[in-house]
């Protein structure tokens, strides 16, 4: 009887051949295949690279933290700044590592809100590059005001020596001035990227927990796990608050470098005055985060051979992320002309005419050939899959953005209404190596999650593979191995 009902039911017509997407992990891996790749990263012996990569890194990491501490006992004159460009490489840092941080929340709340799939291979690390750039970038605000002991004036205090008696209790900060927005839009987006990360973990912990094999581990990931059983329960509640963390992430994309923007657009400094700074700075932003995920990712994916999961789709799919918003920076550079133009101020025009034909020249149109040209290269589907040219490209991107800031903050400043004021900032040793240092923080945090954690989302992966799909004929309902 079955069989006569399967015969008269129409034929289902294949998918085109063109229209069939590859698949998010590669040769219909089973499910304890993913958890012995992924996991075994961090349960093996510690490979040699890793070594190799973590020694530099952490001593260049304590070449930054002895300049700040050579900062903090000589003083900010150690610095190249003067009169005019008292902003330089503290400021011009400061707003490079917090764009580096914008990928991570993009590609782990905005992505996931719209469900694409192929977010999961990328995600965790994604996470964690975000948090480790917005510790490099709160480094600097602090040092930049001097006294960093006096760093939490910055928040409202208890204070009686105040002359008005309504604010006696306290000292209000300047909560008209974008540096404070700073504050607490960093902040918060540290904060609130923290539990989302965080969250992303615990299924991944409580795996690792069950597949310790020694007491330590065990006990350090099962703190880590909160008690994870894996229960309907446990999973409910799960979603929940990930899509509720997902949801808080998302205005902060939008908000975090728009506020960073303001520092500069709400003043009235020719070259910073203009009201395309805040999604021109979200778009370089995202540009930037992208280009330093693929600068991470691909020797991660050789070195921990995890081509299978992180597949040229998924290099594919952010090439075209970093066309769409590099196309988008050059858009906003054109339009920083023609408005300078159009909007008849002379020394509007001579600050954009500066940046391009002036003393920095050079840094201006390097920025421009980072920016603008060489992401158009994604253009091609050859390129695209090419990992060597990717990578190549990944590091262009992120040059041209660290001199996107230079530009927009240095040559602004160092040019102002008096030619006597006119001068030619230089950076000093201590400037070089402090940044040269944030570096080696930055990857001496990356290499320690690699090492020790599980970079990629498991249970996340486990969920886009046709094994978790009952109807799938590799699922369980069907008796596929999982």
């Amino acid at each position: 009887m079955a069989e006569t009902l399967l015969q008269e039911l129409p034929a289902i017509p294949l998918t085109p051949q063109e229209l069939v997407r590859p698949p998010l992990v590669l040769n219909q891996r089973p499910m304890d295949w993913l958890s012995d790749r992924i996991a075994g990263v961090a349960e093996g012996r510690t490979p040699k690279w890793w070594w190799a990569a973590f020694v530099p890194s952490f001593l260049i990491m304590v070449v930054c933290f002895s300049m700040v501490l050579y900062l903090m006992s000589t003083g900010v004159g150690v610095w190249g700044l003067m009169v005019p460009v008292a902003w330089a490489w503290d400021i011009t840092n400061f707003v490079f590592w917090i764009g580096i941080g914008h990928a991570g929340t993009l590609i782990s709340a905005i992505l996931f809100l719209l469900r694409q799939r192929w977010r999961t291979s990328i995600n965790r690390a994604a996470e964690a590059m975000t948090i480790f750039a917005v510790i490099c970038a709160g480094l600097f605000p602090l040092i930049h005001i001097g006294r960093i002991w006096l760093g939490w004036w910055l928040l409202p205090l208890p204070n009686s020596n105040s002359i008005w008696p309504q604010f006696r209790n306290s000292i209000w900060p300047q909560f008209r001035s974008p540096l404070l927005w700073d504050v607490f839009a960093v902040s918060t987006y540290f904060t609130v990227s923290l539990l989302f990360w965080y969250m992303g973990l615990i299924p991944d912990l409580a795996t690792m927990r069950d597949r310790a094999k020694t007491k330590f581990r065990q006990i350090f990931y099962g703190l880590g796990a909160l008690g994870w059983s894996g229960s309907n329960r446990h999973w409910s509640n799960y979603e929940k608050a990930y899509l509720l963390l997902a949801g808080l992430s998302t205005p902060l994309v939008l908000s975090v470098h728009s506020i960073v923007s303001f520092d500069f657009a709400v003043s009235q400094l020719p070259g910073w005055h203009t009201t395309i700074f805040p999604p021109y700075f979200v778009a370089g932003a995202i540009f930037s985060g992208f280009g330093m995920v693929l600068t991470l990712m691909l020797p991660m994916r050789t070195l921990c051979h995890l081509e299978e999961i992180i597949t040229v789709r998924h290099i594919e799919l952010m090439g075209k992320v970093i066309l769409a918003t590099g196309s988008m920076v050059g858009y906003a550079y054109a339009m920083e002309f023609f408005i300078a133009w159009y909007g008849g101020n002379p020394y509007e025009l001579y600050a954009f005419k500066n940046r391009a034909f002036g003393p920095y020249w050079w840094a201006y149109w390097t920025m421009v050939s980072c920016n603008v040209v060489s992401p158009q290269l994604f253009w091609f589907k050859a390129v695209r899959r090419n990992m060597v040219i990717v990578f190549i490209l990944s590091i262009f991107v992120n040059i041209g953005m660290w001199f996107e800031r230079f530009v927009i903050i240095v040559t602004s400043l160092h040019r102002d209404y008096m030619p006597s004021n006119w001068a030619y900032y230089s950076p000093t040793w201590v400037d070089i190596w402090q940044f040269i240092g944030t570096f080696g923080l930055f990857l001496t945090l990356f290499l320690l999650f690699m090492r020790f954690l599980p970079a990629i989302a498991i249970a996340e992966v486990k969920g886009v593979t046709p094994q978790a799909d009952p109807h799938h004929p590799l699922g369980g309902a069907h008796g596929g191995k999982i």
